[in-house]
């Protein structure tokens, strides 16, 4: 077997398998994504293999992946079919949460504090975006410390998880004011007047609902990472699906718990509540900024990690308008944004993590040969290789769990529109347009914030999940306006 051949199975050895390599010493697993100095770190292949293995790494150089032995190698291999079976699952799971925040949007936004605060729809997919730019991203960064072997002893599984929700904590209530703040801006520049009580609402459902929920979440994704790695399941197939699952309908509902609340005592005596939450939220910031910045585990990204975080929310922020302009129009497209921009971000974001962990066991940080399987754009769904291979199932998956989720929404009478078979193709064709443009993104993305030295489980989570929420509402209302030209639109479904 020649070393061009060898490199290709282990790769697809490595990046099918969350197992690590038993010559993999303890400097190594301290060194890598996470830890002090990670980015600085050798490729962990170092001083790995023995015997006839040795003389192929040679042959592959310094960007080779670790060796392993035929026997290893056959035992880790994972097939599509298993990938598909860790993955069906908690897709749908997380699937059906964006159907429930959906049908969740679709009867709050005739509640009073929607209607006279329409800001609110502005915040929706910021909001619910945090669940990307930090929960997923925790999973992410979580799920690659698993498959490193950083989870193997439970204290420092503890300090890790700690340092995590500590730093989530910190990031959350940061982008919410920012997100608020946004918000404020862009609804009185299109309605040409502030007001005081309004922003004071925005600000403290905003910090109320991203620290809650970061916090819940945050606990639920350890757990999860931490089991599943217990029970030789990948983490990377099942933890950012899970926070998607329960990120969109918790977030929406304290989201809607908090404003609801807020405005019913909005010019009453208990006006001070909303200013005063707000300022008890930032006080703890600093708290959380020496907690997080004093572990080892996230002092590093405390510093590095926001400016993917911030960049996500803009661009969420984009999404929200375009939700915001589109309710007043189409009533109908409330139930369904959360699950278009929902699908999507799950998608992309289990490709990310798995491209990610790839990466961390076969290169370090920064290494210019870290390259796409193939170079083309749509050469993502090309090849036999495992990066192919499952963008070819996300993309598979689609269609079908759409239809269910569609099929879902249709059983319970909700979505203010009748699902017709014009309607049905129009969203299917925007849903897929999404997906297929997601993961495109994400196989150039991941690979090129790992060669300019940047961690992808820091970054391209936050990215790719902001940027479905942009492309899957822009598309959605592109798809409802297109609808309305031929003829098919009605709003009696639901009322």
């Amino acid at each position: 077997m020649t070393g061009g051949e060898l490199e290709q199975l282990e790769l697809k050895d490595w990046t099918s398998t969350g197992g690590r390599h038993p010559s993999v010493s303890s400097s190594d697993i301290s060194n890598a994504k996470g830890l002090p100095n990670g980015g600085d770190r050798q490729p962990l292949l170092e001083g790995a293999g023995s015997g006839d293995d040795s003389e192929h790494d040679l042959e592959a150089g310094p960007s080779r992946p670790l060796s392993s032995s035929p026997a290893r190698m056959e035992a880790n291999e994972v097939s599509t079919a298993s990938t598909a079976a860790q993955v069906f699952f908690p897709y749908m799971m997380a699937g059906f949460g964006t159907v429930g925040a959906g049908l969740l949007l679709d009867s709050s936004q005739h509640m009073s504090v929607f209607t006279e605060v329409s800001e609110l729809f502005i915040l929706v997919p910021a909001l619910l975006g945090l669940k990307g730019n930090l929960e997923m991203t925790l999973a992410s960064r979580l799920s690659t410390q698993a498959n490193l072997g950083s989870m193997d002893d439970r204290k420092t599984a503890l300090s890790l998880c700690f340092g995590n929700l500590a730093l989530a904590q910190v990031q959350a209530l940061v982008v919410a004011l920012i997100a608020a703040v946004v918000a404020i801006v862009l609804g009185g520049l299109t309605e040409g007047v502030w007001k005081k009580e309004h922003a004071f609402l925005l600000i403290g459902s905003s910090l109320f609902t991203a620290s809650v929920a970061s916090f819940v979440l945050g606990c639920v994704m350890c757990v999860v990472v931490y089991g599943s790695h217990r029970l030789k399941i990948d983490p990377d197939n099942v933890a950012t699906p899970i926070a998607a699952s329960l990120g969109d309908i918790i977030t929406l509902a304290l989201l809607v718990m908090s404003s609801g609340y807020m405005f019913n005592h909005m010019y009453s005596k208990h006006s001070w509540v909303a200013p005063v939450l707000s300022s008890l939220f930032m006080l703890t910031v600093p708290i959380w900024w020496t907690v997080s910045g004093r572990n080892r585990f996230t002092s590093d990204v405390l510093y590095t990690g926001w400016w993917p975080v911030l960049v996500a929310m803009a661009i969420s922020s984009g999404g929200g308008f375009i939700l915001d302009k589109s309710v007043s129009k189409f009533e109908g497209i409330a139930v369904f944004a959360p699950v278009i921009c929902g699908v999507g971000g799950n998608l992309c974001a289990i490709q990310a993590s798995r491209l990610s962990t790839s990466l961390h066991q076969r290169f370090s940080i920064g290494n210019s040969d870290a390259i796409p399987e193939n170079k083309a754009a749509c050469g993502t769904f090309r090849g036999s290789g495992p990066a192919a291979r499952t963008a070819r199932l996300l993309l598979f998956l689609t269609l079908p769990g759409h239809f269910v989720f569609l099929v879902t929404i249709w059983a319970v009478n909700a979505g203010h529109t009748t699902i017709t078979l014009k309607f049905s193709v129009g969203y299917f064709i925007a849903a897929g347009l999404q997906v297929l443009l997601l993961l495109m993104v994400t196989n150039w993305l991941v690979h090129w914030l790992w060669r300019r030295g940047t961690d992808p489980d820091n970054s391209a989570i936050p990215y790719l999940t902001a940027l479905g929420d942009l492309v899957g509402t822009g598309l959605l209302a592109l798809a409802f306006l297109i609808l309305q030209k031929f003829g098919d639109q009605d709003a009696d479904v639901g009322d």
